[in-house]
């Protein structure tokens, strides 16, 4: 993109944010009082606050907050005997050939504290690599996407956004393909030895997730959790 044009897009964006239309004068989540950002001529959401954009961004929803650790942990469980059980199927190793091909494709691995400023495709990308890397079985992986369908379809007050869903996978993922640990050591003066870490977890929002969520999605394509809550609940005593 030329300076020229990127000055006229810059231009239009500030008037729009300036002059925004039809623009609700408080947030429309219940109970929030706060005031829209193109209400307050900070941005162009004209239904949602700066807290609840930024709650959007890190859990895939505006209201509902992530599925903890523990949460995932017996539908993961559930899904990975499924898949092991079932791992002839032609839709599960269509899967796990997917994932496989995403590690292929993910290129080398990138330290997390050299991913600042990297666009989204590229730190998705470091995930797969980082998972490559950990040697983390693809049938893992499709385990956690499994996890979140799992989890969605037995929550009381779920969220069905396809969005959500994949953030939620994406977000798993993150965890299980870890961080950046490094450590260092030098000798002073008086003999001593001093340790320096580093420790470094790349941020979880934002437009990484839904292309992290996306590649997931795409390659667990046709797999069904209905059919596994299904059998589940048939062989628990």
């Amino acid at each position: 993109m030329t300076a020229p044009n990127r000055q006229q897009r810059l231009a239009a964006l500030h008037h729009r944010i300036a002059s925004p239309q039809d623009a609700y004068e408080r947030c429309r989540v219940y109970p929030c009082a706060n005031r829209t950002t193109a209400d307050k001529g900070e941005g162009l959401n004209r239904l949602y606050c700066r807290q609840h954009i930024e709650h959007y961004r890190r859990h895939g929803s505006y209201v509902k907050s992530s599925y903890r650790s523990q949460e995932l942990r017996p539908y993961r469980q559930t899904a990975l005997r499924w898949l092991q059980s079932h791992e002839d199927l032609p839709l599960v190793q269509r899967a796990i050939a997917s994932i496989r091909g995403l590690y292929a494709n993910a290129g080398a691995p990138v330290e997390a504290f050299r991913l600042a400023g990297r666009p989204p495709r590229d730190r998705a990308r470091a995930i797969w690599a980082r998972l490559r890397v950990k040697e983390v079985h693809p049938m893992l992986v499709v385990a956690a996407w499994l996890a979140v369908l799992l989890r969605v379809a037995d929550d009381p007050q779920p969220d069905r956004h396809e969005e959500y869903r994949r953030v939620q996978a994406a977000k798993l993922l993150h965890r299980m393909a870890g961080g950046t640990h490094k450590r260092w050591e030098r000798v002073l003066p008086d003999g001593t030895v001093e340790s320096t870490e580093l420790h470094k977890h790349p941020v979880s929002r934002g437009r990484v997730l839904r292309m992290l969520g996306d590649s997931l999605a795409a390659a667990c394509d046709g797999l069904d959790a209905s059919s596994i809550a299904a059998e589940a609940r048939h062989t628990d005593p």
